[in-house]
This record gives structure tokens, sequence and C-alpha cells, in this order.
């Protein structure tokens, strides 16, 4: 498959969406916006949530490609992550077979093994690792990636699932150390991730050439991803105010970190 001229970006003003929309470009692709939320600086954007399917599908039409980045980024209700993160990911991928876009790029998350225990031994986490989400937005992610294998099993959509560690300009925490993917690297992935050929439904992890790299990205490399950063440099700072990890703490012992054991963020 050659490199997709135009892209259907989802979640376009969102923080991920907001660093790919000045990254991208410069791959030489053509960016078609779309977000709930009006995006600045791009009037042309299309300001609709995923269940406008009619918006969705004219947003679609003619796209080489979907980047999949839009819904709730952190733990929430069933409810609100069923309508946008299950529901709306459905409606993706049911717009790009009705249109014929054959190539979609899903932001999963780390999130979807988030019980997986960090290891300790050296040895990368592997990408056929059994799903253990964390949260109820984990769960939607081990969705989205199900969804991404029935439809290229059953109707030839090609996916690239990317497990996204944290795509900020820099760690903020110790723990990001080992999953930090800076937005340079992002935009290198996801253009290898629009690009590859022959992917079916293939799974990698999202992160940066970082020296406490926690999973392997072996499946990332075959892409063409070829990472330039590395998180240590901001690894004696973080240290020094943090503290190093502390594996009997059972927010610091798995991959999702405090996903694992923070309280639901609504009343029961």
């Amino acid at each position: 498959m050659p490199t997709p001229r135009t892209v259907l970006l989802t979640g376009a003003a969102g923080g991920l969406g907001t660093l790919m929309r000045s990254l991208l470009p410069e791959y030489g692709h053509t960016l078609r916006l779309f977000d709930a939320r009006p995006v600045e600086g791009a009037p042309d954007a299309v300001v609709a949530d995923l269940s406008d399917t009619e918006a969705l599908r004219r947003a679609m039409r003619g796209v080489d490609a979907v980047l999949h980045l839009a819904g709730i980024s952190v733990e929430s209700s069933f409810d609100k992550i069923l309508k946008s993160n299950i529901e709306g990911t459905y409606h993706v991928y049911e717009t790009a077979r009705q249109e014929g876009v054959r190539r979609i790029v899903f932001a999963s998350s780390n999130h979807a093994v988030g019980y997986t225990p960090v290891p300790h031994d050296g040895a990368p986490v592997p990408v056929d690792t059994p799903r253990r989400p964390d949260t109820f937005y984990g769960l939607s992610k081990s969705f989205g990636e199900d969804l991404a294998q029935f439809y290229w099993d059953k109707h030839g959509v090609e996916t690239v699932s990317v497990r996204i560690g944290s795509c900020f300009p820099e760690p903020t925490s110790v723990r990001m150390l080992s999953i930090w993917l800076s937005p340079a690297d992002g935009a290198r992935l996801f253009h290898a991730a629009l690009g590859a050929e022959g992917v079916g439904h293939t799974v990698v992890y999202g992160s940066s050439a970082n020296s406490r790299l926690w999973w392997d990205l072996s499946s990332a490399r075959a892409l063409g991803y070829a990472p330039h950063d590395d998180s240590e440099r901001y690894a004696a700072k973080l240290i020094a105010e943090q503290g190093e990890l502390d594996p009997a703490d059972p927010a610091q012992a798995r991959l999702g970190g405090h996903f694992v054991t923070d309280p639901p963020l609504w009343p029961y």
C-alpha cells in the first residue's frame, strides 16, 4: 500500500491529535480533521460526534486511511466509555467499510494489558501477552483491538493497533521513563503504520527507544518504525524528585500504573 495522501484524523482537537496535526504533514499527509469540539485554527474541520454517522461518512469519503485517536482517554463511567470509545470506534469501522477505506490506525493503549506485571528480568513484554485491561477505558481498547481483527477477517479492512504509552513532549514521572513516546517518534510510528504493506491486523507497542523500555517494539519496527528518542535524558531529574519505582507498590508493579489501583471517578 503506498503512503496515503489523505488521512482522516479523528480526535483532532485532543492532546495527541493536536501534536499530530503539526507533525504528520511533514511526511506528505493531507489531514482531514474530525472532532466533537471545534479544532483551533482549522475552520474546515468537521465538528461532529462519532455517533453522527452521516457526518462521519461525509468526512471519510475519499480518504486513503483513518488515524482514529478520538475517544475518552482516562477512566470514566461505563456508559460514557460505551458511547465514546466502544460505539464510537464501531461507527468508525463500519463507516470505513461502507466507504471502501482499507486502512485504519487505531489508538489502543497500554491499559489493554494494564494488569500485566512490570518486567524485572529484562525480558520485554511481548505483543501477544494476554490482554488484562485495568479499567473500563482499558476494556474499550481491548474491544477496539478485537473489532479491528473482526473487520480484517470479515471485511478486509486493515488495522495497525498502537498500544500507546504516554505521548507528551517529555516524561513527567519515573514510570513514564519506560513507556514514553516522544511526539516526533509518535509521528514516525503513525506514518509507518499508515503506509506499511500487508499489515492485516497488527498490534504494536507505541514508545520511543527508551533505555528502560518495558515492552517489545519488534512488531512496530517491522512496519518500518525507527524511533530516535530515549527518555533517559530526563531520568536523573525525575528520580531525584520522585525516587525509583517501588515494586512493592501495586500502582508501580503493573504496566497500567495508577489505573490499576485508583478508585472509580464516579459514585456507585
